[in-house]
């Protein structure tokens, strides 16, 4: 094993007299091609051009003498550390930090960004992290080849987003580029590239907030809430108990893109909304979609909202990682179905369509479950009946093969 293993951080600067040093004393460097050719690379070194940093490790790990790992930015920041750390090598590492690119990039923008997500993108990730450009209203994305600018704008196809484009930071090749995201794709980016992706209301207080990112703590409190909170806009199979109900089942999360198939007030959407996940409401009804976009402005969420009639307006839609059908009946969940989301919840109003529902979803080759459920409101200043309902929940979850 190394002697002793320390990571630069690499940002463009002159490196510091601790980088220096570190570098001077180092029998194997390890870096992108640009870091070694450093200058102040020593020429006896053994030296690793970065590409696989396991590989990396595991050579480090062999080598008896001094390592040194050149990586750009903040390299304890979605960089080699965490690889470098991991058990399997057992590596300590000392760590020359300099700024990350995604800081730098937003200094670049002259913006702040401690109101930002930031993801990665890579080709396993791209879909998750265009779903987190459509939920929020500022991110740095931090790209890779085959998922960058382009890819993210071609994915974010009918949203509209404003993109910041951060080439080659640090380097005299850097440039910076804004853009919309439906003119990004007609261009080449050089990589790397660090992409701030912003559109909806962004909004700020007053000596800045309280905790990085998205702040989990606004609105009201509860995931389903109460009735009343949308006043006289619930239709049919929107209301509190139904949509807690769906909500569990479904478990919208961060980075899941969710349909909502016949959204109504809006309610559901904007609950899943909440809960951190881009959501895609669809409704035939134009006077829904208005209501829809108008509960979603009022509880500051960000929605891509579809006038259309199902299943016909769902062939073009990005692919669903969960699914609620409102509206459409057994027709609309089998082309659900079709596409293949890990769950999907629905309700019926009678047995005879519960069961033609569940079927359906069986031959599909999901896992199904029903339950009705019965709530009764209860006046509680006389503790009378104020209002019942009853109603088939189906859900179902994908079975996934061994």
């Amino acid at each position: 094993m190394a002697d002793r293993v320390t990571v630069i951080g690499c940002d463009g600067s002159p490196l510091t007299d601790a980088a220096r040093s570190a570098l001077g004393a180092a029998t194997l460097v390890a870096g992108a091609a640009q870091h070694l050719a450093l200058p102040e690379v020593p020429r006896g070194a053994e030296r690793i051009r970065l590409g696989s940093v396991a590989l990396a490790a595991r050579r480090i790990t062999a080598h008896r003498g001094t390592a040194v790992v050149l990586a750009d930015g903040d390299p304890g920041f979605f960089g080699v550390v965490r690889t470098l750390r991991d058990p399997e090598f057992g590596l300590e590492v000392e760590v020359v930090p300099a700024v990350s690119s995604v800081a730098a990039a937003f200094a670049r923008a002259g913006m702040p960004w401690d109101d930002a997500q930031v993801v990665v993108a890579h080709r396993r990730t791209l879909r998750r992290a265009v779903n987190m450009c459509r939920a929020h209203t500022k991110v740095a994305v931090l790209t890779s080849p085959g998922a960058g600018p382009a890819e993210l704008g071609l994915l974010l196809e009918g949203v509209h987003r404003t993109f910041v484009i951060c080439e080659e930071l640090g380097t005299e090749r850097e440039r910076v580029t804004m853009l919309t995201s439906d003119k990004v794709a007609d261009h080449t980016w050089r990589d790397p590239n660090v992409v701030i992706v912003m559109g909806g209301p962004v909004t700020s207080s007053e000596g800045g907030g309280w905790i990085a990112g998205r702040d989990p703590g606004t609105g009201p409190r509860g995931w389903a809430l109460p009735d009343e909170t949308y006043g006289d806009e619930l239709g049919e199979g929107e209301t509190e108990i139904l949509r807690a109900a769906q909500l569990a089942r479904l478990g919208p999360r961060t980075g899941d893109l969710v349909w909502d198939i016949g959204s109504g007030s809006g309610a559901f959407a904007t609950e899943a909304a909440r809960c951190g996940a881009a959501v895609i409401a669809v409704d035939r009804d134009a006077d829904a979609c208005a209501r829809t976009m108008a509960t979603a402005r009022r509880f500051g969420v960000q929605l891509q909202i579809t006038h259309g009639t199902a299943p016909h307006i769902l062939e073009n839609l990005p692919e669903p990682d969960v699914v609620r059908v409102g509206g459409g009946g057994a027709a609309v969940v089998s082309a659900v179905a079709d596409r293949r989301p890990e769950r999907i919840v629905t309700h019926a109003s009678t047995r005879d369509a519960a069961e033609l529902i569940g079927r359906d979803l069986t031959e599909h080759g999901y896992r199904v479950e029903c339950a009705l459920l019965q709530s009764v409101e209860l006046d509680t200043r006389a503790w009378t009946e104020k209002e019942r309902s009853v109603v088939f929940l189906l859900s179902g979850e994908l079975e996934r093969r061994p």
